[in-house]
């Protein structure tokens, strides 16, 4: 399915929310267990940090990736960003998602980033499978990083290097 991506607008915030309360409602791609209001993610555009939306031919939005920063108050980490990529319920395995990051990862690099890391449930085959095909490097896992619905979940951390990074 053909998508269109661009800039996320503040008018998406709903759509946004709502993308990413299906994400944490799921339990399959963030530890996150409070859902988001839209005045929440419009918060996110005073931050300034890439946001990328794909729209589906009927001009909805579908999916979503950013990258906000690694480690904000640390100067030499000014160029690392950690992404998040969320596709809705009936767009996931479709191409949404591939469509998000592409995107992003060129308004990341036109930005000047140099890094995109993340961290991936290991059963996320889905996710991992995209970043595989994206270039992403697999560094290691976080064995017990957090609890689940009480249950201790490890994740994969996963780096993409841009621009001069990546040619050095």
């Amino acid at each position: 399915m053909p998508y269109l991506t661009r800039s996320a607008r503040r008018a998406d915030a709903e759509a946004i929310a709502r993308i990413y309360n299906e994400g944490i409602e799921d339990g399959l791609a963030t530890f996150e267990t409070r859902t988001r209001i839209p005045d929440e993610v419009r918060c996110w555009f005073e931050e300034g940090f890439p946001l990328v939306v794909v729209e589906d031919d009927g001009g909805g939005v579908v999916g979503w990736a950013s990258a906000p920063p690694y480690r904000a108050a640390r100067e030499a980490y000014a160029g690392v960003a950690e992404f998040s990529v969320y596709t809705s319920r009936e767009s996931r395995g479709r191409g949404a998602g591939r469509a998000a990051m592409e995107a992003l990862v060129r308004e990341a690099e036109a930005g000047g980033l140099w890094k995109l890391v993340s961290r991936i449930f290991p059963g996320n085959e889905a996710s991992l499978a995209l970043c595989r095909r994206l270039g992403f490097r697999e560094v290691g896992t976080y064995r017990r990083h957090a609890k689940l619905d009480g249950e201790w979940r490890d994740v994969v951390i996963v780096e993409l290097l841009l621009g001069e990074a990546a040619d050095a």
